[in-house]
């Protein structure tokens, strides 16, 4: 019998208990394999397509909201422009990209996360796949894609744009342009990566700030990506 990925963390009455650390290995042992077999899955449907731009941002930014349809702008203009747009698969930013991409019939992937409560697919995508885990997902959803663009969001956002950077900034991915849509929401980010970090701590080396690019156009966030010739002339 395979163990249990969700260990309960109570009793029936309530008491928290520690699991025994061999459960919990065994427990984790086991998730190994579960997220081999997702990454797999994700590099099947990532494979089908030749030039990708993956869209981040909050699943909570409603449709009214000026970066749902922002991100549905920029979606359109690339699918013409030939790109696959993918996300997360869940509403918000992931539902406006996805959307703006499947009204302009281009190919529209969501990579959606299955959880309790919250996340389910939207209804825009082309193709599909849903994780179990958010570490396949976000593996499959940084690989090597022609660019990628940050919508405002929150600790998933933050977290999914730290990884990015980190790849780029260590030379463990190839380079391609990270937008930051949105000054209102981004500069403050900005302030604190230039002042905090670079320069009063000296945590980071002056030009790492020139990783990604802050905007508020969309012809120019659509420009960084045609300009993009990182993996072959398109």
């Amino acid at each position: 019998m395979k163990p249990s990925t969700n260990l309960p963390n109570t009793t029936d009455d309530g008491q928290s208990f520690c699991a025994p650390r061999e459960i919990l290995l065994q427990s984790a042992m086991f998730r190994l394999g579960e997220v081999e077999n997702e990454i797999r899955s994700g590099y099947e449907v990532l494979r089908k397509y030749h030039k990708t731009v993956t869209i981040f941002g909050s699943a909570r930014i409603k449709e009214t909201n000026k970066y749902y349809k922002l991100a549905m702008a920029i979606a359109k203009k690339l699918s013409n422009q030939g790109y696959t747009i993918i996300t997360g698969g869940g509403g918000g930013i992931m539902e406006a990209s996805n959307r703006g991409a499947f009204e302009a019939n281009g190919n529209s992937v969501g990579f959606n996360i299955k959880l309790p409560h919250e996340q389910s697919l939207n209804s825009h995508t082309t193709d599909s796949f849903s994780f179990q885990h958010f570490a396949p997902r976000k593996i499959v959803m940084t690989l090597y894609a022609d660019a990628y663009i940050f919508f405002p969001g929150g600790f998933g956002t933050l977290d999914e744009l730290g990884e990015i950077l980190t790849l780029v900034q260590t030379g463990k991915t190839t380079k391609a342009p990270i937008v930051l849509f949105g000054s209102e929401f981004w500069h403050l980010f900005n302030e604190f990566i230039c002042t905090e970090m670079r320069d009063k701590e000296q945590l980071i080396t002056p030009g790492d700030e020139s990783i990604y690019t802050i905007t508020d156009d969309i012809d120019e966030a659509v420009d960084l990506v045609l300009k993009n010739k990182t993996y072959c002339e398109h």
